[in-house]
């Protein structure tokens, strides 16, 4: 799911089966839906020649002749007659809403053991095009859950609620940035195990869709591509590029291996898979695409293949032969129009319905009617559309893993994904939870499972900070600094085996003797200081600041942050962070460079536990860390933190960053889980950045 300037933020054919076959085949026998509708089941035919009537009675031979000339009209009429309405999709009448009986109890994945065909489409002379499972006329309920923004402890909870409320299956991206942090080093754990999620999902009978990337936009650090690409200007991204496909196939060789045994056919509940994302409002080269294809059908992927792209862009972004879909904000009679020039012969699927948006620092907060949500998701039903709700449950942006928008100036993404969606960051029910469900249960054959239990919330004592660290002293106990004759980017810094650094802040150190007109390039923002006061602030529209006359030599140092990169359009290919450029002052170069690298790791804090903290002053202004202890009892709960007076910062739990809080909002507390509290005593951190 991306931003658009000026948008808000869709093998062998098998049989049409009986319309009486249960799904589970023999000896199935289906409910009868409440009040009837076009999926009920028949009323039992006695066979002629039941002792009841003699075999010669005048009676029984007219009801035969009735019988043999009302039969068509008796085995098309066992539903009720409804009102129809015209398609606006296809010309073809469909019926209302309110005669919809779906039976899907059968085809969940707990049910479905016998498994030959997927996800297919089908086109039939008289009808729309629709999906099929495994030969079965299937909807797509589909409702987004991104694995790696929720606590793996929630998981279970967050899939129950949505089976819940009646969708079928879950969508999620793949972020390649997290699972691979350095070249050749995957992380596959703790709350980046992808195939726990998936088979989480399969015993709690969902279907799941794959978007593996390799970019996912998601409002995500560059899309979900890792910085090191960043390295080599050279290097164009998503494309054809030799150094890009190269890595995309090393992830690939990696990735796919991991999920290749989950697919519908092997047993699995993944039933289709994404290539790329959005690729029509990028299009840089036309064989991409297609690359990417054969990258997947290579490896081994056997479902269906789909596209991804917003409805004015689906001509750019398809490729032959695979489902094109597409996301919207809401049902639009035209926005069709495109689409159907690439496939007229193929169930339409949205990919992304956007029930709510993303914030960003400094903006209102999005918020999108739960009246509208329902509607438009009631017009999908009336004709035969696949949806997949974006997003059903949206989590958080923990630590620095936030995107950010540029289309006038920098943006970042605020901390929490809450995307005004179908459940709350935390997990709770909304009113659109609540109007989908009904929905749903007014045209599903099999009652709904029961809701879920809450999360249970507490509210702990305020708690202050005890101690804290200024930044110069931290710097010690900080990794080697780099020394460079030069400025270098964040990326390429020498660090972490090649791959420089990806998130976090860096700090630069140069001896000056002189004043004059500072000038710098830096992304994101800069606070700048000599020794350690604080002289002003750079960022992408602010290059210059006037540097006072010094007596004597003094250190000039210039603390840069990486606020988020940009996550989509063109631009992503010039994200660089830090000082990207030479530093002047009245247009002479500075040289010789001491950087260090501010990630913030855990592995940090641990070693910060050991070194001596200083009381908390009344007054301190630069940047510094302060640590304080959170009392949870005996058996934490869920809350959300909202650090009253204070600026600019992060948080971290017993090592866990929790993210960004910023007072200029809209995002006013930061929700910590419950799962991640210890019992008793937990440990604060909250970096300061002092003057931002």
């Amino acid at each position: 799911m991306c931003r658009r300037p000026g948008s808000v933020p869709l093998a062998a054919q098998s049989p049409r089966p009986s319309p009486w076959r249960c799904p589970a085949g023999p000896g199935c026998v289906p409910r009868l839906p409440r009040g009837g509708g076009s999926s009920a089941r028949p009323p039992l035919l006695q066979p002629v020649g039941m002792a009841s009537r003699p075999r010669s009675s005048p009676c029984l031979f007219w009801k035969r002749i009735l019988c043999i000339f009302f039969l068509p009209c008796i085995l098309s009429g066992f539903s009720p007659r409804v009102k129809h309405k015209k398609n606006l999709l296809s010309g073809k009448a469909q019926p209302q809403l309110s005669q919809y009986r779906f039976i899907w109890s059968r085809l969940t994945p707990l049910e479905l053991r016998n498994r030959s065909m997927g996800l297919q489409t089908e086109s039939r002379v008289g009808s729309n095009p629709y999906f099929t499972l495994e030969g079965h006329k299937f909807l797509i309920f589909g409702g987004s859950i991104h694995y790696f923004r929720v606590p793996r402890e929630y998981w279970r909870d967050r899939l129950l609620k949505l089976k819940a409320c009646g969708f079928n299956t879950v969508t999620t991206y793949v972020p390649w940035n997290l699972h691979e942090p350095e070249r050749g080093r995957f992380d596959f754990s703790g709350n980046l195990d992808l195939e726990a999620f998936v088979l989480t999902a399969a015993e709690i009978g969902l279907w799941v869709i794959l978007r593996p990337g390799p970019y996912i936009c998601s409002e995500i650090d560059l899309g979900g591509l890792p910085s090191r690409l960043l390295q080599d200007p050279q290097v164009n991204l998503r494309t054809t590029d030799k150094g890009f496909v190269e890595a995309v196939d090393k992830y690939f060789d990696h990735l796919i291996s991991r999920v290749v045994h989950l697919q519908y056919r092997k047993g699995g509940p993944i039933i289709a898979v994404q290539v790329e994302n959005e690729y029509g409002s990028f299009y840089k080269d036309k064989d991409y695409m297609p690359y990417l294809q054969q990258a997947l059908l290579k490896r081994g992927i056997v479902e269906l293949l789909l596209t991804s792209d917003n409805v004015d862009d689906v001509l750019k972004g398809y490729i032959k032969g695979v489902l094109a879909t597409i996301n919207m904000k809401k049902f639009r009679k035209d926005a069709f129009q495109h689409l159907y020039k690439v496939q007229r012969d193929k169930p339409i699927m949205i990919m992304e319905y956007w029930v709510g948006w993303f914030d960003t620092w400094g903006s209102k907060h999005e918020v999108k009617d739960a009246g509208d949500v329902k509607n438009t998701v009631s017009e999908f039903i009336k004709f035969e559309i696949s949806f997949n709700v974006y997003m059903f449950h949206g989590g958080t942006n923990f630590g620095f893993i936030n995107g950010a928008i540029n289309f006038v100036k920098h943006a970042g993404v605020v901390t929490s994904y809450d995307y005004d969606a179908v459940l709350t960051e935390a997990g709770d029910y909304t009113k659109k939870y609540f109007k989908l469900r009904k929905l749903f249960g007014s045209i599903l054959a099999v009652p709904l499972p029961p809701l879920p239990e809450l999360t249970p919330k507490a509210v702990y004592p305020s708690t202050r900070s005890s101690h804290y660290l200024p930044l110069w002293d931290v710097l010690q106990y900080l990794d080697e600094p780099v020394m460079s004759k030069m400025p270098v980017s964040m990326e390429n810094l020498p660090i972490n085996n090649g791959n420089g650094q990806s998130y976090g802040l860096v700090l630069y150190e140069t001896p000056i003797c002189s004043g004059g007109q500072l000038h710098a390039h830096v992304r994101d923002v800069a606070q700048v200081f000599l020794n350690e006061t604080t002289i002003g602030i750079l960022d992408d529209s602010i290059r210059n600041l006037k540097i006072p006359e010094v007596k004597e030599c003094q250190l000039l140092r210039i603390l840069v942050e990486n606020q988020g990169r940009v996550n989509f359009s063109w631009k992503i290919q010039n994200q660089q962070k830090g000082l990207t450029g030479p530093v002047t002052i009245n247009n002479i170069s500075l040289e010789g460079f001491t950087i260090y690298s501010l990630e913030m790791k855990m592995s940090f804090f641990k070693r910060l536990r050991y070194v001596p903290w200083r009381p908390v002053p009344n007054s301190y202004s630069g940047p510094a860390f302060y640590r304080a202890t959170l009392r949870a009892g005996s058996s934490p709960k869920d809350t959300f933190l909202r650090l009253l007076n204070w600026n600019y910062g992060f948080v971290f739990i017993n090592g866990r960053n929790l993210g960004r809080y910023w007072i200029i909002g809209p995002q006013e507390t930061l929700y910590l889980p419950g799962a991640w509290l210890h019992p008793e005593d937990n440990e604060v951190s909250t970096p300061r950045a002092g003057q931002l």
